[in-house]
């Protein structure tokens, strides 16, 4: 297997992530499209991942090894986090997460499911 110069995990797993609190799936999607269109195919791969258990911050992006994580990310996101922190070295500030110290950080849900304490947007509906 080649040595990539970065990953990026996706949460496209879990009762949230994928379909609840976004588009996993369409974020998975949209980031290995826009890796596709630059000279990044061979240096960046774009993984599937399992739950982060940061459940009700997502869909999650982490990057490796820069250590970089992501919270509320959309498809429409994809391209910026390609251009900005792939290509040129710069994280997406605004998409950032920071994650709690060790272990999980699962927000509480009100009675519609939405996440107690987000601090990320949350998808309008239908968009998630």
């Amino acid at each position: 297997m080649p040595v990539y110069e970065r990953h990026v995990f996706v949460c496209t797993r879990g009762e949230w992530c994928p379909s609840v609190d976004g588009d996993g799936l369409g974020v998975h999607a949209a980031l290995k499209s826009a890796v596709r269109s630059t000279d990044l195919g061979g240096r960046v791969r774009v993984n599937h991942s399992g739950c982060f258990s940061q459940c009700g911050n997502g869909p999650m992006v982490v990057v490796y090894p820069d250590g970089v994580w992501y919270a509320a990310v959309t498809p429409a996101d994809a391209a910026e986090i390609v251009e900005s922190h792939l290509l040129a070295g710069r994280p997406v500030e605004r998409l950032r997460y920071d994650p709690p110290e060790f272990g999980s950080h699962q927000l509480e849900r009100e009675a519609d499911g939405r996440p107690i304490g987000r601090t990320a947007p949350w998808p309008a509906r239908g968009e998630g």
